[in-house]
């Protein structure tokens, strides 16, 4: 049984603010220690499950956040940035199962620390409706014929899920109560429910089936400024659907992830052009 864990950290209980979240700030380093200690978790469920491998991927920020020399030496660690396949990178047909942990709720609603991939992103949109990275990075994992079974995060994101995907397993660390403000299980607690779940979601990895894919998505990204609007339509295919968004006919996830990972940084382009005449 091979295993695949993609831990960000927003979805970490005891952690809601931006102090915590970005190399530099003051709680920065507490929030490493959350997030190993949750991965962590979810490894010791897989193996008592019945896992053979495990591969964690870091896929938070920079993604060279998880304290290496504490993390549990049973498992591969895939971390640094950029990748090609973003935060599912090392996902490969090999894995039977993927657990997502510490995750969020998308761009343009609720949910503790809420994006989609870019803080900077106002809406990332396919076929018309708003998506999440759990949802984005499920359907990567469906093109290696990989199921997801476990979500861990704020109540915002397990609740989404719930309704996507009824079979696959979640853990509420926390409860959101403003984009930065929430009622958090204690981290102790929280690991104990992260490992149990993960050990379910394991466990019942055979019975999983991935989520259906097409042959064609429209991804709609809604972009900080006109700027990086601009900047993201002189991709080829792209069109500007409004001031400040850019569509893109596709026909693979790996194209999905690699125009976000291309917004993303037009976005932080198009603003830094901005702001230095602020």
């Amino acid at each position: 049984m091979h295993v695949y864990i993609s831990v960000d950290m927003e979805g970490i209980a005891g952690i809601a603010t931006l102090d915590q979240t970005v190399r530099g700030g003051t709680g920065y380093s507490r929030a490493q220690v959350l997030m190993t200690e949750e991965t962590n978790a979810a490894i010791a469920g897989a193996f008592d499950a019945g896992a053979t491998t495990v591969v964690v991927n870091d896929s938070h920020g920079s993604m060279d956040n998880l304290l290496h020399a504490d993390l549990d030496p049973r498992a591969r660690l895939v971390f640094g940035s950029p990748k090609m396949q973003c935060m599912a990178e090392g996902l490969t047909t090999e894995h039977d199962v993927a657990l997502f942990v510490g995750y969020h709720a998308p761009a343009g609603g609720p949910g503790v620390l809420a994006h989609t991939f870019s803080s900077l992103f106002a809406d990332v949109r396919l076929d018309g409706r708003t998506v999440s990275e759990t949802d984005v990075n499920t359907l990567y994992a469906a093109t290696q014929g990989v199921p997801v079974g476990l979500v861990t995060g704020d109540d915002i994101i397990c609740g989404l899920v719930d309704t996507a995907s009824p079979t696959t397993e979640t853990v509420v660390v926390k409860t959101a109560h403003g984009w930065s403000a929430t009622n958090s299980l204690p981290p102790t607690l929280a690991r104990e429910k992260i490992r149990e779940g993960a050990q379910r979601a394991v466990r019942k990895a055979d019975s999983l089936q991935p989520v259906e894919l097409r042959d064609e998505w429209v991804l709609e990204i809604v972009h900080p400024t006109t700027t990086s609007a601009e900047l993201a339509e002189g991709v080829p295919g792209s069109r500007r659907t409004s001031d400040r968004a850019v569509s893109h006919r596709l026909g693979n996830v790996e194209d999905i992830l690699g125009l976000i990972t291309v917004n993303a940084q037009m976005a932080s382009s198009g603003l830094r052009s901005l702001t230095k005449w602020m």
